[in-house]
């Protein structure tokens, strides 16, 4: 089993900490402060107040033997810098490091870190994406310049069959998914009727979805889109 060691107990550190060990890890949450120790005592496998930017204190933590080292600290860029080195001295074999800039982010790799996050920025692009895109929940970037959207059923394709919508021919968008009722149904055929209530799961470019949900959008205020 993968162990996890996650140095900063604030929010970004303690949601990740507890969503690793309800997956069933072991992870060991360290902070220097007294007050994110105490909250997360019972909620992962192991927590202690240490100063992470200590390489004898995080090696008599047994630190080097975890298989990930996940650097959450916020806004002091010098401990998150000294804590990323000295995860990389004991030789952890992976290490994530949150960065809050660009050039937080290009230290953190020039001295080691394997993957660095933004999470904030990242967040906020995520969000922003959505708002775009009338109807939609929830918007991922599947590789540059393709997302996979979230989105309530439009009306307009309310009773329809995905056959006759042909939003791949019309968008060149492809529904992957569709949720209904809690039931998902993957890879639906042509046949598949598509209900009120129906979430579906599209995949496109930003420039063919733009098209999807304007066409959808204007149908809703009165001008007709024929499908």
């Amino acid at each position: 089993m993968r162990q996890f060691a996650v140095f900063g107990l604030g929010i970004f550190g303690s949601s990740i900490a507890i969503a690793l060990y309800q997956q069933g890890f072991t992870v060991l949450g360290v902070d220097i402060e007294e007050d994110p120790v105490k909250e997360m005592a019972g909620k992962i496998t192991e927590v202690v107040q240490a100063d992470t930017t200590d390489e004898k204190v995080l090696e008599a933590l047994g630190v080097k033997n975890f298989d990930v080292a996940i650097v959450s600290i916020g806004n002091d860029i010098q401990s998150s810098v000294l804590t990323t080195l000295a995860v990389k001295e004991l030789g952890v074999p992976f290490i994530v490091a949150r960065a809050i800039n660009e050039m937080h982010g290009k230290i953190l790799e020039k001295i080691g870190a394997d993957r660095v996050i933004f999470p904030e920025r990242d967040m906020a692009l995520r969000v922003a994406k959505t708002l775009a895109f009338p109807n939609a929940i929830r918007t991922e970037e599947l590789f540059p310049g393709y997302n996979i959207v979230e989105v309530r059923l439009p009306a307009l394709l309310h009773g329809v069959s995905l056959g006759k919508a042909q939003l791949r021919n019309r968008y060149g968008i492809t529904v992957l998914a569709i949720r209904r009722d809690n039931e998902y149904r993957v890879s639906p055929s042509a046949d598949e009727v598509l209900l009120k209530g129906d979430i579906i799961y599209v995949l496109g470019n930003e420039q063919q979805l733009r098209k999807f949900f304007k066409e959808m959008v204007e149908s809703r205020n009165g001008k007709v889109v024929e499908v």
